[in-house]
């Protein structure tokens, strides 16, 4: 049964539960930990042996996100599709779920020097976190009808922000007055911070285990899950080559998510190193953006009822590409924390219009819809990747994040143009 009250709230529940992970592992503490921690002993050389590759720490952060993503922009659209043909979509989102958790606390053993580990126990908590959100996402439409998509994607995106600034600020405690913990130092405040984010994740997701709708105990015939599953994929793929505007809002997302996501991503990195911002400026920057985002998710769901959902996505793309113009000239602490309150407003907008649009493009009665999700999940991720590539590369090339940050503008202005050409009414697919 749709729209049930207790499925709904146990969906939004995973928000609460996996959305630490964006903010302490990738917005707050650890994009500021890792450069600290990512040196090379003895010589403490910021210019560091990856592999034979000679990079600098806030390069490798950069190419860790890239490789994360990508990994899960490879793998994900096969699981899900396994999952469709095996009706095991729980199961997946629980290795999903543990993977990210699990690599979370390993990053508790990630101290000065130990940049490989730091660097993959990060690189495979972007994978159980993506993962996971797809097999979420991709139950939408299979607990609420069209019309609470919106609301419900908002909802779920303000547990998320509130659940993880509750446990940012328990953690900042450790970090900004480590005297109250027995004088603990201010690296290992962060690393053990990391610790509670695994165990958060995977305690509250067990609410969401629990009363979403269970696995299906009938499977679909013949051949192996593996052969199946590409199957499977293949299908959606010829299925989503018929819907014109669902393929060209895809297209649409993939550009603008390319430097949405790069600046939510790589913002903290910005203000500490091309700033010079000192760590308590930037967690207050990050809550700041994480508490507007709430305020921005619930308006810019009540204006798509009014315009439509591609009415409303433009104008908060049009928003993204004055807030990377205002970013080249960024150089003070209050013009920074103006800038992260235009970010935070349109951040909880864009993450769940994008998801409430897609689910309702996908065709009625469709119950494979992790597989369709896969999709998404592919432009969302293969858009990180490219985004927080050029990112780097462009740094690399110019020795300047403020280049990177406007040449953002591009994959923002590309968006736009292609999303201008989507109708708002699921009528015209």
């Amino acid at each position: 049964m749709k729209n049930n009250p207790k499925t709904l709230t146990a969906w939004t529940m995973y928000d609460w539960a996996n959305s630490v992970h964006s903010l302490t592992i990738t917005s707050a503490i650890f994009p500021i930990y890792f450069p600290i921690a990512a040196i090379m002993l003895p010589s403490k050389s910021r210019q560091l042996d990856f592999f034979g590759l000679q990079l600098e720490n806030t390069v490798l952060y950069s190419y860790a996100v890239s490789i994360g993503f990508l990994l899960l922009a490879f793998s994900v659209p096969l699981v899900s599709a396994i999952s469709d043909y095996t009706g095991k979509k729980k199961v997946f989102m629980k290795m999903y779920c543990y993977l990210g958790a699990i690599s979370c606390m390993l990053m508790y053993f990630f101290e000065e020097g130990r940049y490989y580990l730091g660097t993959f126990a990060f690189l495979f908590s972007i994978v159980g976190w993506g993962g996971s959100i797809v097999f979420y996402n991709s139950y939408l439409p299979e607990i609420a009808t069209e019309d609470q998509y919106d609301r419900l994607s908002a909802r779920g995106f303000t547990m998320g922000y509130l659940g993880s600034v509750i446990l940012l600020i328990q953690n900042l405690t450790m970090v900004l007055k480590p005297e109250w913990y027995g004088g603990i130092s201010g690296g290992e405040a962060s690393r053990i911070s990391f610790l509670t984010v695994g165990i958060w994740w995977i305690v509250f997701a067990q609410y969401s285990f629990y009363y979403l709708p269970k696995d299906s105990k009938v499977q679909k015939q013949g051949g192996n899950w593996i052969f199946n599953g590409f199957k499977e994929l293949k299908k959606v793929f010829h299925e989503l080559e018929n819907l014109n505007i669902t393929k060209r809002f895809l297209t649409s997302f993939f550009f603008y998510n390319m430097g949405a996501q790069t600046v939510m991503y790589l913002g903290a990195l910005f203000g500490s190193e091309e700033l010079k911002l000192p760590s308590d400026a930037l967690i207050v920057t990050v809550l700041l953006i994480q508490l507007v985002a709430i305020v921005g998710a619930y308006l810019f769901a009540k204006i798509s009822e009014k315009v439509g959902n591609t009415k409303s996505l433009s104008i908060i793309v049009i928003s993204w590409v004055f807030i990377c113009i205002a970013a080249y000239f960024v150089t003070t602490r209050n013009e920074f924390y103006f800038l992260a309150t235009g970010i935070g407003f349109v951040m909880g907008g864009i993450q769940s219009l994008s998801r409430s649009t897609y689910a309702k493009l996908i065709p009625e009665e469709t119950h494979d819809t992790a597989s369709y999700f896969s999709f998404y999940d592919v432009c969302d991720r293969l858009s990180t990747v490219i985004g927080t590539f050029m990112f780097g590369l462009v740094n690399q090339l110019t020795g300047s994040m403020r280049m990177s940050v406007l040449f953002l503008t591009v994959f923002f202005i590309i968006g736009l143009v292609i999303l201008s050409r989507v109708p708002s009414q699921k009528i015209y697919r």
